[in-house]
């Protein structure tokens, strides 16, 4: 088929002063307006074609990787400050986020009259693996918290494993040392009810970190205790990037 010759020869030098790769897909441009059935071919590009990225979701927008998972239960008058600063930084951050509701519904009031729909129940969540369990404050929110027998079994679990249990406001005292979850040294809100039930370890700081527990004050410190979570995942230099993005600073 000579004229079949001669046009692919002649878009072969047309294309002459165009890049490799421009060249060579003219030629198969060429062949496929003339109606040829080309053999199977491999063509020995200079470099390889450039991939598509990886279109992440909101919520696995820095992991390349499988994404840590977080589950950050909430009941009827839980803190929505604190839950909503566990949530959005470890999103930023990268992690896959849950929040379980311990209270039946799905749509939570909480402890301001903000209602928070959650994403699933907290059964929903039970016999699956966390890397991190994060609890929110606010009264009498926490001891809801601490009331859900699910829950409670969940965190224990989670402390036999050696994987992170967080609290932040009323619950370090109300959930965690109330089912002797609290190890040497946790801070919790500064009232005498709540030090009282912490102990002898309580410690004034933003948020301190015992192992694998971490504990923080109350809404005002809900940042710093998200940042330190990110710390403890991703490492030092993760947390002070977010913190700087966010105009605020690690604990």
């Amino acid at each position: 088929m000579p004229c079949i010759g001669q046009a692919l020869r002649g878009a072969m030098l047309s294309q002459t002063r165009r890049p490799q790769r421009v060249r060579q897909a003219a030629v198969v441009a060429s062949a496929c307006l003339l109606g040829v059935r080309l053999a199977p071919f491999t063509f020995a590009f200079a470099g390889s074609w450039p991939k598509p990225q990886r279109q992440w979701t909101r919520r696995y927008a820095e992991s390349a990787t499988a994404p840590y998972r977080v589950l950050v239960p909430i009941a009827e008058d839980s803190e929505e400050i604190e839950t909503a600063c566990i949530t959005d930084v470890l999103t930023r951050a990268g992690a896959d986020v849950t929040v379980a509701s311990v209270s039946g519904a799905l749509q939570v009031r909480m402890s301001r009259g903000l209602k928070v729909v959650a994403d699933t129940s907290i059964e929903e969540c039970a016999d699956q693996p966390w890397d991190v369990i994060a609890l929110p404050g606010g009264m009498p929110g926490a001891e809801h918290l601490r009331d859900s027998q699910v829950l409670v079994d969940l965190l224990k679990a989670q402390k036999e494993s050696g994987r992170l249990t967080a609290a932040v406001c009323a619950s370090p005292a109300v959930v965690f040392a109330h089912h002797g979850l609290v190890k040497d040294a946790a801070t919790c809100y500064p009232a005498p009810q709540f030090k009282e039930l912490v102990g002898a370890g309580w410690k004034d700081a933003k948020a301190v970190v015992d192992g694998n527990v971490i504990t923080s004050q109350g809404p005002g410190t809900s940042l710093q205790f998200a940042l330190k979570i990110v710390e403890q995942l991703y490492g030092k230099d993760k947390a002070e990037e977010l913190a700087a993005q966010m105009v605020t600073v690690t604990a």
